[in-house]
């Protein structure tokens, strides 16, 4: 018997339909696809630290190459209007590179707006006490390295040694062996800035206390500057050559 194909191409075609329509039904439409975030409208504070900041810095605002930034006394000491030009624009000559668009970087104003206000909003101190303002972020009066090496002994020799020669024996809670301060592989890689900025602020997640030390009486805006200028006095011209033979 000879079936006419013209009765069989209509009649498989309209079973095709069926069939996808009763499948339609069965498993349903697809869902919507996530909604993606174009990269310049992300203002989470938590995304834009980790994927910006926390390489240098630390996870959790420590423990990083970098200064820690889970410090209220540093975050105080520099105050939004610097975190917000670092932050922009960079630290010329520094390893700090620039993140706004405007100086070559990939966040927007708004991103970089949203990056302080976390810092300060995640790990700022609501107001220091009065008496315990410290000293301006900037020296303002220029530095004696003689007097900075015996300031630097008085402060910070019990733990650094008396010539930043560091200090293999230290103990201190977690904290264990402090290389030496004033080589010239450490120097060439911080600002001067950068050292008082540690000086006055301390390292917390290391076990260094800030400008107040752990004696009784704190260190002095000139104090600090003649650390800094003592340090930076023991720069080598030409960093990272080889060292000479003992």
């Amino acid at each position: 018997m000879k079936l006419d194909r013209r009765i069989l191409v209509p009649g498989a075609v309209t079973l095709s339909v069926v069939c996808m329509t009763l499948w339609g039904c069965t498993h349903g439409r697809p869902g919507p696809e996530p909604e993606v975030v174009r990269p310049e409208k992300v203002l989470a504070f938590s995304t834009l630290y980790k994927q910006n900041c926390s390489a240098c810095h630390g996870e959790n605002g420590k423990n990083g190459a970098a200064i820690s930034l889970a410090n209220p006394v540093y975050l105080a000491l520099a105050g939004e209007d610097h975190l917000t030009d670092v932050i922009a624009n960079g630290v010329h000559g520094g390893l700090m590179p620039a993140f706004a668009r405007g100086s070559g970087g990939t966040l927007t104003d708004q991103q970089v707006s949203a990056l302080v206000q976390g810092l300060i909003q995640q790990w700022g101190a609501p107001k220091l006490p009065a008496d315990q303002t410290p000293p301006p972020y900037a020296g303002t009066q220029p530095g004696d390295a003689a007097r900075g090496q015996q300031a630097f002994g008085a402060f910070c020799g019990r733990c650094h040694g008396t010539a930043g020669e560091g200090n293999p024996d230290y103990r201190k809670g977690n904290f264990s062996k402090l290389g030496s301060i004033v080589d010239p592989s450490y120097l060439a890689l911080i600002s001067n800035q950068n050292l008082r900025s540690v000086t006055i602020a301390g390292r917390p997640d290391e076990g260094m206390p800030d400008w107040r030390s752990d004696g009784t009486q704190p260190m002095t805006d000139q104090q600090i500057t003649d650390i800094v200028a003592w340090m930076a006095s023991k720069r080598t011209a030409d960093p990272g050559q080889p060292y000479p033979s003992p």
